[in-house]
C-alpha cells in the first residue's frame, strides 16, 4: 500500500519539477538485544545514491551492505525507499544512524538506536537456603551481574507483597560502566520465619516483568518453651506432674528444672513429678531448655491449697493503765485463713484479722489473748498462738490466811503482792516500827517469789512476817503489809488470831533400878535398856518442867545418869515456829488432830488445786535435840522446797518445819 502512494507522490513531484527531499526520516529506536531493528528512510524527487552512516561511518551504497553481515537496506529504490535493517541486534549496534542522499547533499536527522539488555536472574548470597539465627539482626544480599541495560532495579517480595527497608547499591567499573548492582534487605527474624520464602526480582525497561530468584529461610533459634502442670490447682500433699515442651532449631540438647530459683537435683527430662506443699504457691517451678543456639525457660506457680501456717506469733505486751494495747499475729494459708481473737478461758470472739486492738486498757484486761486460725479444707494446719497482756498498775496486796498463834509462842503473818512493774520493796509496819527485810527484835521478814497468778497480774511475791514470843499487844493490833512501785502504792491490814492454851499432859518417867511404880507397860513403849534396869514409871506434869530461855540447853543428861532421857520429834501444825511448843496441840475445831490441814490460796492466786501446808506427823529422834527445851529459835531463811508429790505448787507456802523434842523418861 505504501509503495503505490510513494510512486504517486514521486510522479506528481516529477511533473511539478520538485527538488529531492525526504519523505520519511529515521527516528530514535529502542530494541531488545537479539531482536531486529528497522530504521526507515524515503526520498522524493531523487534517483541517485543513498547510503547509511553509523556514528558518521558510511556503511556503503549497496543494498546488501557488504562487510556488515547483519545489516541490509530494504525497500523499492525506484520510489525512493531505503530502510536500514539490523538483525540480530547486538550491543555494538547501539549508535547514531543517518540516511544520506549523497548526490543531492541531503542528510536525515540522526536516529539513535538504543539496545536494551534484559537483566539476568539475580543472585541471593547464601541461597537457595539461607540460615539465620532468630532474634539476631541479619542482612540478605541480592546481586545482579552482567551488562543489563538499563540498570535493573532489585525488589524483595514475600508472599507476593513487596518488602520495604531494602538498600540499593551500584558498583561501577573503571571504564565507568556498571559492574553490578545489589540490594540489601535488613531484618531481624523470629522463629515464625522458619521456612519462609523470599523473592528477589530484577526488573528493568528491557524486562518489565522482571526475573525472580527465590530463597528459603532456615531459622536457627533457641527453644520456644511451653510449661504446663497437671493439675494446676491441688491440695497440699497431692502429686503434680509438670510437662516442659519446646520447639528448637537445632534440636534440644538438655533440660534443667528449678524451684524458686534453686535447681531441682536429678531432674533432667521434659517431665517432673512433685508432691505439692505450701512452698509451691510462692516458689514457682521453672523449666530451662537449651540447644546449640541458646536457651529459654518458662515458669509456673501451682495453686496449692493448704491449711493455715503460723508465720508470726503475737508478742507479749506490758502497758500502763489507760494506754492502748495491740497484738498482731500472721497466718499464711490458701485460701486466706480466717483469724479470730479470744481471751483464754473465754469463748467470746474479741476481733478478727491479724491485729487485735484494745483501747484504754485496765487491770481487768490483763490476761492471755489467743490468736486462732481454723484448719483448711484439707483438715490440715491451723492452731492457736497466745500472748500475755500485763497491765502496769499500783501493787495489789492481799492478806493470806495465817493460823492463830499461842501467847508467847511463834506466829507467822503472810501477804501476797502482785505488781507490774515489780515493787521496790514489801514493807511490814506496826505501831512501833516497820521492817522490809531481815530481823528486828522479835520480828523477821522473808520475801519469796509467789506462784504465778492470774494471767497478766505481773510477778508475785509472798512476804512473811515471823514473830517469836508473841505478846498480848500482837493480838490486838494490826500489821500493815504494803508495797510501792512507780505507779503507786497498795497495802492491806493483817491481823493475828489467838489460840487457846494447851491442856496439861502427863509425862512418864521411869526410874532405873526401881521396883516401885506401876508394873504395867505400854506395848508401844520403846525400851532403851535391859529389863533389869527398868524402874517404876513416874507420872509428872509437864508444867513442872521449867525451861530457861536465857541459856541454851546442855546436851548432857539433866539427871546425871539417874534418869535416861531421850528426845522425840513431833512435826507441829501450821503456826508453830522452830523451837516453839513442846507438845502436840490438842484437837481443835479448826484443825482436828490426825487430819491433814489445807489452806486454799485459790481466791488469791487463781489456782484451782488446794495448797497442802502441813501434815502433823509424830516420830522419834535418835539423839536429843540440842535446843529441844528452848521456847524460841530465831528463824532462818530456807530455800524453795523440792516440788515433790503432794507438795505445795509454789515456793515457801508453808513455814519451815524443824524438829522438836519431847521428854520421855523411864525409871
Amino acid at each position: 500500500m505504501l509503495v503505490p502512494i510513494l510512486l504517486f507522490f514521486f510522479c506528481l513531484r516529477a511533473r511539478a519539477g520538485l527538488s529531492p527531499h525526504f519523505l520519511q526520516q529515521p527516528a530514535d529506536l529502542v530494541v531488545l538485544l537479539g531482536d531486529e531493528a528497522r530504521l526507515p528512510c524515503a526520498l522524493g524527487a531523487y534517483s541517485g545514491l543513498v547510503q547509511w552512516t553509523k556514528d558518521g561511518l558510511a556503511l556503503g551504497g549497496e543494498r546488501d551492505l557488504p562487510g556488515w553481515s547483519r545489516y541490509w537496506i530494504s525497500g523499492n529504490a525506484v520510489i525512493g525507499q531505503h530502510d536500514l535493517h539490523i538483525r540480530p541486534v547486538e550491543l555494538e549496534d547501539q549508535a547514531s544512524y543517518e540516511c544520506q542522499a549523497t548526490q543531492a547533499g541531503l542528510r536525515s536527522r540522526p536516529a539513535q538506536l538504543h539496545v536494551l539488555v534484559p537483566p539476568e536472574a539475580p543472585q541471593v548470597l547464601g541461597g537457595p537456603s539461607v540460615s539465620l539465627v532468630a532474634g539476631v539482626p541479619a542482612n540478605l544480599t541480592c546481586r545482579s551481574h552482567g551488562d543489563a541495560r538499563p540498570i535493573p532495579e532489585l525488589l524483595w517480595f514475600r508472599d507476593g507483597v513487596q518488602l520495604d527497608g531494602a538498600t540499593f547499591y551500584q558498583t561501577l567499573l573503571k571504564d565507568g560502566t556498571t559492574g553490578s548492582v545489589e540490594s540489601i534487605l535488613s531484618l531481624t527474624p523470629s522463629s515464625h520465619d522458619d521456612g519462609a520464602t523470599l523473592v528477589c526480582r530484577a526488573r528493568s525497561q528491557a524486562l518489565p516483568a522482571g526475573k525472580d530468584t527465590a530463597i528459603t529461610l532456615s531459622l536457627q533459634y533457641p527453644p520456644v518453651v511451653t510449661l504446663s502442670a497437671e493439675p494446676q490447682t491441688v491440695q497440699e500433699g497431692e502429686k503434680v506432674s509438670f510437662l516442659c515442651q519446646a520447639m528448637a532449631q537445632p534440636p534440644v540438647t538438655g533440660y534443667r528444672w528449678a524451684k524458686g530459683g534453686f535447681p531441682v537435683l536429678g531432674a533432667r527430662g521434659p517431665m517432673l513429678e512433685v508432691v505439692a506443699d505450701a512452698s509451691f504457691l510462692t516458689a514457682p517451678v521453672s523449666c530451662e531448655v537449651s540447644n546449640a543456639v541458646g536457651s529459654a525457660n518458662r515458669s509456673t506457680a501451682l495453686d496449692v491449697q493448704f491449711g493455715p501456717i503460723l508465720q508470726a506469733k503475737p508478742e507479749p505486751l506490758s502497758v500502763d493503765t489507760g494506754e492502748d494495747a495491740s497484738f498482731t499475729c500472721a497466718w499464711r494459708g490458701n485460701p486466706l485463713p480466717r483469724v479470730t481473737w479470744t481471751r483464754r478461758g473465754d469463748a467470746k470472739v474479741l476481733g478478727s484479722g491479724p491485729t487485735l486492738r484494745l483501747p484504754s486498757v485496765g487491770l481487768e484486761d490483763s490476761g492471755d489473748y489467743v490468736c486462732r486460725a481454723e484448719p483448711g479444707l484439707s483438715g490440715l494446719g491451723g492452731g492457736a498462738a497466745e500472748a500475755r497482756l500485763i497491765v502496769n498498775a499500783p501493787p495489789v496486796v492481799t492478806a493470806l490466811h495465817s493460823a492463830p498463834a499461842f501467847l508467847r509462842g511463834p506466829a507467822r503473818l503472810q501477804c501476797l503482792v502482785f505488781a507490774s512493774p515489780a515493787p521496790e520493796a514489801v514493807v511490814w509496819s506496826w505501831d512501833e516500827g516497820f521492817l522490809a527485810k531481815g530481823s528486828q527484835g522479835r520480828f523477821l521478814v522473808e520475801t519469796f517469789p509467789a506462784p504465778e497468778g492470774r494471767g497478766g497480774q505481773g510477778p508475785g511475791l509472798i512476804s512473811v512476817l515471823h514473830i517469836s514470843g508473841t505478846q498480848e499487844s500482837d493480838f490486838s493490833r494490826g500489821f500493815n503489809c504494803s508495797a510501792r512501785n512507780r505507779l503507786g502504792e497498795g497495802g492491806t491490814l493483817v491481823s493475828l488470831g489467838r489460840r487457846a492454851s494447851f491442856p496439861k499432859q502427863k509425862n512418864l518417867v521411869r526410874i532405873p533400878g526401881s521396883s516401885h511404880g506401876s508394873s504395867s507397860q505400854d506395848p508401844e513403849e520403846e525400851e532403851t535398856g535391859s529389863s533389869k534396869d527398868r524402874g517404876p514409871i513416874v507420872h509428872t506434869d509437864h508444867s513442872d518442867i521449867v525451861l530457861d530461855e536465857a541459856r541454851p540447853l546442855e546436851t548432857k543428861d539433866p539427871t546425871n545418869g539417874y534418869y535416861k532421857v531421850r528426845g522425840v520429834s513431833v512435826s507441829l501444825s501450821l503456826g508453830e515456829a522452830p523451837g516453839g511448843g513442846l507438845f502436840l496441840p490438842p484437837p481443835t475445831p479448826l484443825e482436828p488432830l490426825g487430819t491433814t490441814p489445807f489452806y486454799d490460796f485459790s481466791p488469791h492466786l487463781g489456782m484451782p488445786p488446794p495448797c497442802r501446808l502441813y501434815r502433823a506427823q509424830a516420830g522419834y529422834l535418835t539423839t536429843p535435840h540440842p535446843r529441844a527445851f528452848n521456847s524460841y529459835i530465831k528463824p532462818t531463811s530456807f530455800g524453795p522446797p523440792d516440788p515433790a508429790l503432794r507438795t505445795p505448787p509454789f515456793p515457801h507456802a508453808a513455814f519451815p518445819i524443824p524438829s522438836h523434842a519431847r521428854l520421855q523418861t523411864h525409871v
